[in-house]
Parts: structure tokens; C-alpha cells; sequence
């Protein structure tokens, strides 16, 4: 293991990973093209359900966001073997169940976000962007969707 390497942060933090969640339905849970690996939405362990705004807090989101993006390093450690495999964070997409006075999406993608800077340092800096969404699968709290360059 790498000094200051992805896993030895992961196990820094106390984290272990979960078995790799499936897909939900008839797509890859990843596809990876041109040394981009795409990671098909995940959502929180445990499968919450309910609204932002309504049956969650923006810290509750924020704790969810945190959680569905340990579901993708479940996806990235299952598929390449290592995390150390993964040269950036590319991009993080949120899609937030919320009610239509929520406003603080942001907020909640900031626990994914953050997770991955915890576990990459300077690559896990990203694009991003997070939308509220009337509805989503499972009425999941929150789904994350996202991009990484990794080694061939």
C-alpha cells in the first residue's frame, strides 16, 4: 500500500466497505470507457425512505449523502480490486427527494463530496451538481451518480 494511499485513508477513517450493492434494474452498476469509469446511481445503505424537508433534516442528508457515496467506493473497490486504481474523482451528481421548499441541496451533496475528499486528498476534488427531485427510485433520500478516472 501506498504511502497516504486511498485505502490506508479509508482504514484511517474507519470505514469498511460493504459488499457491492446491484443494480436496481436492467442496467451495469459501472461502464468504463476511454479510462472514465462511470458509477450508476446509489443511493444510502439500509434504504431510508422519505423526503428532505419533510421526513430528514439537511444533516440527515448530509449523513445520507455520506453513506451513498460509501456505496460507490463499494462499486469502484469490487471493480478495480484497489481504490488506489483511481487517478481523480471526476464528477458528483446528487439527485435530492426533497419537497419543494427545500433549498439546501448543496448541503446535503456535501457529504458525499466531503467523503471523497477524505478518502482521495487532492484527487478526490470534483465537478458536481445536485438537483431536487419530486421523486425517486425507492423514495430513497438521496442518489448519487458519478464519474472517476481510473488505471487501465
Amino acid at each position: 500500500m501506498k504511502a497516504n494511499s486511498a485505502e490506508q485513508r479509508l482504514t484511517e477513517l474507519g470505514i469498511t466497505l460493504p459488499d457491492a450493492s446491484e443494480p436496481a434494474a436492467r442496467y451495469a452498476n459501472f461502464v468504463i470507457v476511454n479510462g472514465l469509469m462511470f458509477v450508476s446511481g446509489k443511493g444510502p445503505g439500509g434504504h431510508p425512505k422519505g423526503k428532505l424537508g419533510q421526513a430528514f433534516t439537511t444533516e440527515e442528508g448530509y449523513q445520507f449523502a455520506r453513506q451513498a457515496g460509501i456505496e460507490v467506493l463499494a462499486v469502484l473497490k469490487a471493480a478495480l480490486g484497489s481504490l488506489d486504481k483511481v487517478k481523480r474523482v471526476v464528477k458528483i451528481q446528487g439527485f435530492v427527494n426533497a419537497t419543494a421548499e427545500f433549498e439546501e441541496h448543496h448541503k446535503v451533496l456535501n457529504g458525499c463530496s466531503d467523503l471523497m475528499l477524505d478518502v482521495f486528498g487532492e484527487k478526490g476534488l470534483h465537478a458536481r451538481s445536485v438537483l431536487g427531485a419530486v421523486s425517486v427510485r425507492d423514495n430513497l433520500p438521496i442518489i448519487v451518480d458519478s464519474i472517476f478516472e481510473v488505471e487501465a
